[in-house]
């Protein structure tokens, strides 16, 4: 199964989280990772390359910091410029079918706080609906997210053991079961 990793990091140089994870995974086979905000420093989308690189890998996960409750800015406009009618959704859309995606998340905020009692009131499952809806939307199959909380929390064995999840996660997530 081939992976791309559209990673959405606005300064992945100055993270420790998504750039730990980069690191951990650069060297794994069938894995492509396309850093957005290195690409598109001026933030003009090249779409036709990037539905070739959709339609060229069965699994996309998009990586990226919680911002605002939400993706980084230009994941946004990435969805509205490349997930194009008649591409991914409508009556003659087939490019997206049968794709799995995924969210790798970090956030800030510790595991407790996303919950309804918590500082954030939310799940994380319900903050990243609007990705489910999406992948439902455009015919693909949605994964369980990988997150990693508390990205204030920084030591080196943090760091290395949620790499190592990362790396697990990709090799071993699968659709949830309905």
């Amino acid at each position: 199964m081939k992976t791309l990793i559209i990673v959405t990091h606005p300064n992945i140089e100055s993270s420790n989280w998504n750039k730990a994870w980069l690191e951990a995974v650069r060297d794994e086979g069938n894995i492509t990772i396309h850093e957005l905000y290195k690409e598109y420093p001026d933030e003009i989308i090249d779409v036709p390359r990037e539905q070739r690189l959709i339609e060229e890998h069965d699994r996309i996960i998009f990586q990226y910091p919680l911002y605002w409750y939400s993706s980084p800015p230009l994941l946004k406009k990435w969805f509205d410029k490349v997930l194009l009618y008649n591409w991914a959704y409508g009556p003659n859309a087939t490019k997206t079918a049968g794709k799995e995606i995924g969210v790798a998340i970090s956030t800030y905020g510790t595991a407790e706080s996303f919950q309804p009692t918590g500082f954030n009131r939310f799940t994380l499952e319900e903050i990243l609906r609007p990705i489910e809806a999406l992948t439902g939307f455009i015919s693909a199959t949605y994964l369980p997210h990988f997150s990693l909380n508390d990205t204030s929390d920084v030591t080196n064995e943090r760091l290395v053991q949620s790499s190592k999840d990362y790396v697990n996660y990709l090799k071993t997530v699968k659709p949830a079961e309905k």
